[in-house]
């Protein structure tokens, strides 16, 4: 450490510095003689020859004196480096000056594991995200920030598509074909606690170069126990196990295409979460609704959205503790069977949220089954525009872990009701099924994995399917870094989104070649 470095620089000038003045100080208490005795020892004229024995004594007195000096400053010198190792062990207790202790959960999940010394060895600043600062556990303020990052660089290839897809009254649309590489997402995430351990927050900047989008959103919550924490902020909405702090550890690097169709997306709520001593876990939400991301608070309407997931791991935690905590992939191939199964379900009373006379809604989270969106003027009957409707979905999905073999599916029931139109609809509510289905198997531990994956669409206008295979290759020992390749074959998509590989009415081939970081 560095004060204990410099303490024991300076250790050897102290010693001889004192040294030297207490042989300054026995020299001024040398007792004072008188002339007569000065001038005794010296001699004369009259006495040439200096008495003898005087001398002598004086002699014996010095002697006595510098003996008596002299364990004084023994006795002193054992007193200082009786102090000096008292305070040696004081700064050894100190955290050096550039140190940052170890990190402890700002969600309480976990205790801390390690000294700060010893975290600082194992791993310097980085501690499921790199820790910016953190204080002491015993400061009147305790503080912790640290950033998370989360960003993909892809290149799509959508050429060989259809131009064109027909939804199910017959009109024809145009297919938007890609070939393009983007910053897909880039999420940063600036976290931890302030003013006391159980007050956690979060702030984080969402962007999309693809979607040409930028979301600026920040949470805050208090960590009651392990068991419950309650939260209000921006978050997705937990209709699906995509939503549920999986991203973006998911076999594929994209959502499927029927995830994508059937799930809800983010908005403002409150949320309360946490882990039952069963190993069950929850997530209980109360929202404005399915996507509010770029939706002023002037134009949501007055219903909230309620949504909620249970999830299962009877066998233990089906990742490692962490960031990664729900991958899907079995990266670290323990050789134990883990399995989790949950379910999920959400509530919405939905608006279109823009005035008849635009021909586009700003509600893009719904799709209907033929790939129009749900509020565009014509998706149930020409001229017609539904203003409101009714959403409810439910999903089960499940998981099973082993030795680097990881399966993983759901399957998703959605219901749309309620509808309230400018004019008449041919039906009074739509139900649409469908699942996605993925396994992946590491053929090189920690390094190669291959998989393949499917899902589909059993929808109220029509049936939408693909199959997908690929690579995942982590080329440094971390499952926070990765390059994966993927070709898919898909058959008329329900769905489209920039920030999606999928467009709505996709038809044909698609190569995909992406990177990702999550730290």
């Amino acid at each position: 450490m560095l004060l204990r470095r410099a303490f024991r620089s300076i250790r050897l000038p102290l010693t001889v510095l004192s040294l030297i003045v207490l042989v300054a100080r026995a020299q001024a208490q040398e007792p004072a003689r008188s002339p007569a005795a000065t001038e005794s020892k010296a001699g004369s004229e009259e006495n040439p020859v200096p008495a003898e024995k005087p001398e002598r004594d004086d002699l014996n007195d010095e002697i006595e004196a510098v003996k008596a000096e002299s364990a004084a400053v023994r006795e002193l010198l054992r007193k200082m480096q009786e102090q000096q190792k008292t305070l040696l062990e004081r700064i050894d207790r100190l955290p050096a000056l550039t140190n940052t202790p170890a990190q402890t959960d700002p969600a309480g999940t976990s205790e801390q594991s390690a000294s700060i010394a010893e975290a600082l060895k194992k791993s310097g600043r980085y501690n499921e995200g790199i820790i910016i600062w953190q204080t002491a556990d015993d400061v009147d303020v305790p503080f912790l920030l640290k950033l998370n990052n989360n960003t993909q660089v892809r290149y799509l290839n959508s050429l060989s598509a259809d131009e064109t897809f027909t939804d199910h009254l017959g009109n024809v649309f145009d297919f938007n074909r890609r070939n393009d590489i983007t910053v897909n997402r880039s999420m940063f995430i600036l976290g931890g606690y302030i003013f006391n351990k159980r007050v956690i927050y979060s702030l984080t900047v969402w962007t999309s170069a693809g979607a040409a989008s930028i979301v600026i959103a920040g949470n805050i919550g208090w960590q009651f126990s392990k068991r419950f924490a309650l939260v209000g902020g921006y978050t997705g909405v937990p209709g699906s196990r995509s939503l549920v702090n999986t991203f973006p550890y998911w076999t594929q690097m994209d959502r499927s295409m029927a995830d994508n169709f059937f799930r809800p997306a983010f908005t403002q709520g409150v949320w309360a979460t946490g882990e039952l001593p069963t190993r069950l876990n929850y997530l209980a939400f109360v929202g404005n609704g399915l996507n509010t991301l770029n939706i002023s608070a002037s134009k949501i309407d007055t219903s909230l959205l309620f949504s909620g997931s249970v999830w299962w791991e009877p066998l233990g935690n089906y990742g490692v503790p962490g960031k990664a905590v729900n991958e899907y992939d079995d990266y670290f191939a323990e050789k134990k069977v883990r399995i989790r199964v949950g379910a999920s379900y959400t509530r919405s009373p939905e608006d279109r949220f823009t005035d008849l006379d635009q021909s586009k809604p700003d509600n893009t989270a719904q799709h209907n089954s033929d790939g129009v969106l749900t509020f565009s003027t014509g998706a149930f009957a020409p001229g017609v525009t539904v203003q409101r409707d009714l959403y409810k979905m439910s999903a089960f999905d499940g998981g099973l872990k082993y030795n680097g073999l990881a399966i993983n599916g759901q399957y998703y029931m959605r219901w749309l009701s309620n509808f309230q139109a400018d004019g008449p609809l041919p039906l009074t509510s739509t139900f649409d099924k469908g699942f996605e289905l993925s396994a992946s198997y590491f053929v090189l531990p920690k390094e190669l994995a291959v998989y393949g994956r499917t899902s589909q669409v059993f929808g109220q206008f029509g049936n939408s399917w693909e199959y997908a295979g690929g690579v995942k290759w982590y080329f440094v020992p971390t499952n926070r870094l990765w390059l994966s390749a993927e070709l898919m074959d898909v058959h008329k998509s329900p769905y489209g989104a920039t920030f999606t590989p999928y467009v709505a009415g996709m038809n044909g081939w698609v190569p995909m070649v992406q990177s990702v970081i999550a730290f």
